[in-house]
């Protein structure tokens, strides 16, 4: 059995249909990327299996962590494993971060909640976290408030609160997004050590493939609130079937040619994401994709062919794949 499980995972916000019918599954000590355009419905999913929705929002069908369904579980149950067994890294930990406080009370405070530790044994907790995210000095970032330290000094302390009561899945929400290019580096470097040495399951969620290539396992492409395509990272860079997933592909190629090519002519995909819950009825890219044939007014059924699965009408075939590559 997965360690996380979710299946037909449906969020609405009153007579909207926000995410609907996903299903995917994380691994123990696996990695897995959940990549779209903003707006495909990544956040919400990871809001919703860790059960942090806003108000208003709902969300039902299955989330199991290690067997245990989190979406009929009580808040009580659920405030259990937050931070405890399931913890989040934020795209913007500024807005995370109290600014009240100081770095070292805000994570130790999972410890003191979880573990029960001491103000004095979370701060040296704190201390010994910092060291492990590559703080310097910690002894020092303990005592100063999230506004005196960088960008990416603030990610590094989310991760350490993330890792602070060794959890078993890690949900990272565009965790780089906010950050230079340098930083963006040694964040994800980080991450993906941090990672290898304790065994936990990690979800990252990106827009950006050549990340989610260069850490993830497999790859489960959203749109529309819907999962579109899924598989290991192989087939999904190598050989993307879905019209979305081949075009999310070519736009992050062309962007990695384009730094080192002058006056590159960059590929976009046609038209913009529309706004949550208003997407077009049956498959949610049809307005958008050059593939479109008559039964995309209906909703492709999700294939599973070995480890991959598909939703579409009218996928990418080998010999187009071929002619991709040619010269």
């Amino acid at each position: 059995m997965p360690l996380l499980r979710v299946r037909d995972l449906t969020v609405t916000g009153g007579p909207l249909t926000l995410v609907r019918d996903v299903n995917f599954d994380v691994n123990a000590g696996e990695r897995v990327g959940l990549i779209g355009e903003s707006g495909s419905g990544k956040s919400l999913t990871s809001l919703a299996i860790m059960g942090l929705l806003g108000e208003g929002l709902s969300a039902r069908g299955e989330v199991s962590l290690d067997g245990e369904n989190l979406l009929s579980a009580s808040e009580r149950r659920r405030c259990e494993i937050r931070g405890n067994r399931m913890a989040m890294v934020f795209q913007e930990p500024m807005s995370a971060l109290n600014p009240t406080r100081r770095i070292g009370d805000q994570v130790g405070e999972t410890l003191r909640i979880h573990q029960g530790l001491s103000r004095r044994a979370a701060r040296t907790a704190a201390v010994e976290l910092l060291r492990r995210v590559e703080f310097a000095d910690p002894e020092r970032y303990v005592r100063m408030y999230p506004h005196e330290l960088s960008g990416g000094q603030r990610q590094r302390v989310m991760i350490a609160s993330a890792l602070s009561c060794d959890p078993e899945v890690i949900l990272a929400d565009e965790p780089t997004t906010a950050l230079d290019v340098t930083v963006q580096r040694r964040v994800l470097d980080l991450l993906d050590r941090l990672v290898d040495e304790t065994g936990c399951a990690l979800l990252l969620i990106a827009h950006d493939l050549a990340v989610v290539s260069e850490v993830c396992d497999r790859v489960v492409t959203m749109y529309g609130g819907r999962v579109v395509e899924s598989g290991s990272v192989a087939q999904i860079i190598d050989e993307p079937r879905h019209p979305y997933t081949r075009a999310l592909l070519a736009t992050s190629t062309a962007l990695s040619v384009a730094e080192t090519s002058s006056g590159a002519n960059l590929p976009s995909i046609p038209g913009s994401v529309p706004s949550a819950g208003h997407f077009p009825q049956g498959c949610p890219f049809r307005d958008r994709c050059d593939r479109r044939v008559d039964a995309c007014v209906e909703m492709p059924p999700t294939e599973v062919h070995g480890t991959r699965s598909l939703a579409c009408w009218n996928p990418v075939d080998d010999s187009e794949l071929v002619h991709e590559e040619a010269p």
